[in-house]
This record gives C-alpha cells, sequence and structure tokens, in this order.
C-alpha cells in the first residue's frame, strides 16, 4: 500500500481519519442527528445505573434487571426522568468530539504514537465536555431521583395541590431553585473534581484501548473482513475496560452529586464502612450493559459519520 501525501495515517492497515480530512459541515449535521439516537436508546440504563449507585445497600432494587422492572411499572416517563433536561449535553457532546480531533491534530506536530495522541486528546476532550456537561448532570440526575412513594437524593419535586403531575420543564425549574437556594451557583458545579477524576482517566483510557484492540483483531480477522466490523467489537472490550478501572470514582461522583456531599475522600470513607470494597463497584454490570450497545452504536456511528463527512476528494482514495 504506497502511501501519498494527502492519505491518512495507516495504523497496522486500519485507516485513521483525521480532522483535515473532514467536511465540517456535514460532520455536525450528522454528528447531532445520530448522538439524538444514542441517547434515546441508551438513557434508561444510565438512570437505573445512577439510581442503583445512590440507594443504600440494596434497599430499593436488586439489581439492574431488577431496578428496570419496578420502574417498567411506571410506563415509559418511569425510563426517561430528566431526558429533556440531558438532551442538552448534545451541546457538550460536539464539544468533545471537536476538542478530541483538533487536539489529536496539535499533538502530531510533537508526536506520531498513535497511544500518545489519543490519551491527551481523549483527557482533554473530556475535560471541556464536562465543563458543559455537570450542570445538567447534576440537574438530571435530581430529576432521576424522583419517584412517587420514594425519597432518593436531597431535593423532592413539589407536586400541585391537586395532585397532579408538574410538566417535565416545570420540574426542572423546581429542581434548578431547590440547588441555587441550598447551594448558590457552585450546587450546579457540586462533583466537578469527581466527574474530571471518572471521565477524563475514562476517556484518555478508552482511545487507546479501542485503537489497540481494534489493531489485535486485524491481525485475528481474515484478511477481507471489513474494518467496522472489529472497531464495533473493539469499542465494547474498551468501554468495559475503561468501565472497570474507573468504576469506583464513578460511584463516588454520583453520590457527591446526589446526595450533596463536598469532600470525595469523606464520601469514600463512608461508603466503605457502610458497604465495604464491593460498594466501589455498584453499578458497574447497569454501566456495561449500558456502554455495550451504545459503545458499538457510537464507534460505528462515529467512524461511519467519519466516512460520510470525508472531503469529497478523498472518498475513492482508500479501501475500507
Amino acid at each position: 500500500d504506497r502511501r501519498s501525501p494527502g492519505t491518512m495515517e495507516d495504523k497496522r492497515n486500519i485507516q485513521i481519519i483525521e480532522w483535515e480530512h473532514l467536511d465540517k459541515k456535514k460532520f455536525y449535521v450528522f454528528g447531532v442527528a445520530m448522538t439524538m439516537m444514542i441517547r434515546v436508546s441508551v438513557y434508561p440504563f444510565t438512570l437505573i445505573r445512577t439510581r442503583l449507585q445512590v440507594q443504600k445497600g440494596k434497599s430499593l432494587y436488586h439489581g439492574t434487571f431488577d431496578a428496570f422492572i419496578k420502574l417498567r411499572a411506571d410506563g415509559v416517563t418511569g425510563l426517561y426522568r430528566g431526558f429533556l433536561v440531558n438532551t442538552f449535553t448534545l451541546i457538550s457532546g460536539q464539544c468533545y468530539v471537536t476538542t478530541y480531533e483538533l487536539t489529536r491534530k496539535f499533538v502530531s506536530d510533537y508526536s506520531q504514537s498513535n497511544t500518545v495522541k489519543s490519551l491527551v486528546a481523549g483527557g482533554s476532550a473530556s475535560l471541556v465536555a464536562q465543563s458543559i456537561t455537570v450542570p445538567i448532570d447534576v440537574v438530571s440526575q435530581h430529576l432521576m431521583m424522583q419517584r412517587r412513594g420514594e425519597k432518593m437524593g436531597r431535593f423532592q419535586v413539589r407536586g400541585d395541590p391537586e395532585g397532579q403531575r408538574v410538566v417535565a420543564f416545570g420540574q426542572t425549574k423546581d429542581i434548578m431553585r431547590q440547588i441555587l437556594r441550598a447551594d448558590g451557583l457552585r450546587g450546579f458545579y457540586r462533583g466537578y473534581v469527581a466527574s474530571l477524576l471518572t471521565y477524563i482517566p475514562n476517556s484518555a483510557v478508552w482511545w487507546p484501548f479501542y485503537h489497540f484492540y481494534a489493531e489485535q483483531l486485524s491481525y485475528l480477522c481474515p484478511k477481507e473482513c471489513p474494518h467496522i466490523v472489529f472497531q464495533a467489537i473493539s469499542g465494547p472490550l474498551a468501554a468495559a475496560t475503561a468501565s472497570i478501572l474507573t468504576n469506583p470514582m464513578d460511584v463516588i461522583r454520583t453520590r457527591v452529586q446526589v446526595e450533596g456531599k463536598n469532600s470525595i475522600i469523606l464520601t469514600f470513607r463512608q461508603l466503605m464502612a457502610e458497604e465495604g470494597p464491593w460498594g466501589l463497584m455498584k453499578g458497574l454490570s447497569a454501566r456495561i450493559i449500558s456502554s455495550t450497545p451504545s459503545t458499538i452504536v457510537i464507534v460505528v456511528g462515529y467512524e461511519s459519520l467519519k466516512k460520510l463527512s470525508l472531503r469529497p476528494e478523498l472518498v475513492d482514495s482508500r479501501h475500507w
């Protein structure tokens, strides 16, 4: 495979499409639509994971499946509490991919190592995205905790006097008012440091592992096997690896945000005292279950998105 100056980086015969090869307008339009579809499909599992991590011991649910059955009894709304607010994270999603691709481009001036580029770009993208996501997360997590007859988290949405249900953004405004009253503006960034400590390593680890697994699978698969197949397998493998490594911090982050704690260390100590080391693995299966289908869709979608967004003159220049 002779390489000409304008062609893409060849990573053990898996081509990585870089930022300069993309038609940016297509990239953003397709990207928003794709992200929205993914959010709709995985949101129920995000909600279940959050509730599992916040509950004390097994006071409400015995596990992921039990939580799913109980919440499904409330109808679609039971599994999509806080979803409308959560859709605002679409903005952070676009900021994430832009930062990731631009940082890769910047780092390539200093290092040609794909692992170094992936590690630095993944961590940087997560830092930018989390700065936008945390306030949205804090509000949507409190909405996830709402359920009749249950008291989880610090704030309860107050219904109207006739016992009617409050409309979605009415609940959101109510929760935001309560956060402001209790904690001021800082309340919206509760758990920010814990979020950074969860998601920066998660993102920094995911990208190098993703490329590593794809590379290993390319050796094992027959030559005719389309690259998208082993990219689709290596995505969930990388996600599971990253989830196992960062789940303890994810449990602490969720508790800091939902229970209004100020100290990561105190939250960790309390969790260890109440539930022991296994407490740090709470919600891991829900996290892996939610990340597996979503990662397959994200990886296939993202790689396809980059192919669809290739500048016209490059479309036929490579074998996919």
